[in-house]
């Protein structure tokens, strides 16, 4: 017989509990809802799902809300008002600036400043965030920080303004010859090289700033000066990069107006930029020709600068003996040698540089 279980409720002999009226209408009620439970819990659980993607994201977003928060508040705790241009000399609670007077001299509401600081879940404008690194007095790093914590494109930061490299590195690179060496950003901008690059490349040091881009000189060159003998291979490979770089640079007027110029300058450009291919920098094959040397097989291998960020090294190692020994003689030798047809073509491709 049946016991009460102190809610009216008849107990199963099995000592269950299932109301005796559920397992008349429909069998085992426990066993149903079990059943029913277990697939809730695949489904939340399941990897990929919707519910999981929104909880992942949801938990994403706010560790970043308390790293944005955790780092304005370390940020104004080391501003004094008199660097701020603020009067000191009285005792104060707090180290450095107060909310509210890092809100004034924003210019934003200290309501929605307390907010951010305290890591709730607002959105801020790039101009916004802008006033805020000013304040704070934020250097070029903790500015980039910032504004990645926040999840706000940096478009004012012009992409056209190469970091400046230590002296360490032109050290390194000198060690490395005779391999040729440079340092680029993820732009192709050529920031420095050594002696044995500037032997495959010998108007490296002549050509303007502006114009000293890798990825310029490989489509505004004509084939029968070019360097690089498997040349539309790595063409291919180079605007797969670029365009992997760009995600990084979207809205940057310098970077949107370097691919505008490559388009124009190059309909192979244009093309393969149009075929949306993405890539990092690996190992690369490369084979160098040079007026006294036919074929160079070398390896090319790229290396983030740290102290540098967006920057990457590119080391080019030979792959054989006879490579290695042509350009140990090409180090030495300080005659910097041109294909016979150089002349005759320098005109074309500052027509090209021009566009």
């Amino acid at each position: 017989m049946s016991e009460p279980n102190g809610r009216g409720i008849p107990r199963e002999p099995n000592g269950r509990g299932t109301p005796a009226s559920q397992r008349a209408a429909g069998g085992d009620w426990t066993e149903e809802r079990r059943r029913s439970d277990e697939g809730r819990s695949r489904l939340e659980g399941r990897p990929g799902g919707e519910r999981d993607s929104r909880a992942s994201g949801r938990i994403e977003r706010a560790e970043r809300n308390r790293e944005l928060a955790a780092f304005l508040r370390s940020r104004r705790e080391r501003i004094t008002p008199e660097d701020a241009g603020l009067p000191g000399g009285y005792r104060r609670r707090t180290a450095g600036l107060r909310r509210e007077e890092v809100a004034q001299l924003s210019g934003v509401g200290v309501t929605w400043y307390t907010w951010l600081e305290q890591g709730r879940p607002i959105r801020a404008s790039v101009q916004v965030l802008e006033a805020v690194a000013r304040t704070l007095q934020l250097d070029a790093i903790e500015r980039q920080h910032l504004f990645r914590l926040a999840e706000v494109p940096d478009i004012t930061r012009s992409g056209g303004s190469a970091p400046p490299l230590r002296p360490q590195v032109q050290v390194i690179m000198d060690g490395l010859n005779p391999m040729p060496v440079s340092v680029m950003t993820e732009r192709y901008d050529i920031l420095a090289w050594n002696a044995a690059y500037e032997v495959l490349f010998p108007r490296t040091a002549e050509i303007p700033a502006a114009e000293r881009n890798t990825l310029l000189q490989a489509f505004t060159q004509p084939d029968c000066c070019s360097v690089i003998e498997n040349r539309a291979e790595q063409r291919a490979a180079m605007v797969a990069q670029l365009r992997a770089g760009y995600g990084h640079h979207i809205g940057d007027p310098a970077w949107t107006g370097f691919i505008r110029r490559m388009e124009a300058a190059s309909p192979e450009f244009a093309a393969m930029w149009a075929t949306q291919d993405v890539a990092q920098p690996a190992y690369h094959a490369k084979v160098f020709r040079h007026p006294l040397y036919p074929r160079l097989e070398m390896t090319s291998t790229s290396f983030a600068v740290q102290s540098a960020p967006g920057t990457r090294m590119v080391v080019c190692t030979p792959d054989n003996a006879a490579a290695r020994a042509a350009l140990e003689r090409l180090v030495a030798d300080p005659v910097q040698h041109r294909f016979p047809c150089w002349p005759a073509h320098q005109a074309r491709t500052r027509d090209l540089l021009t566009i």
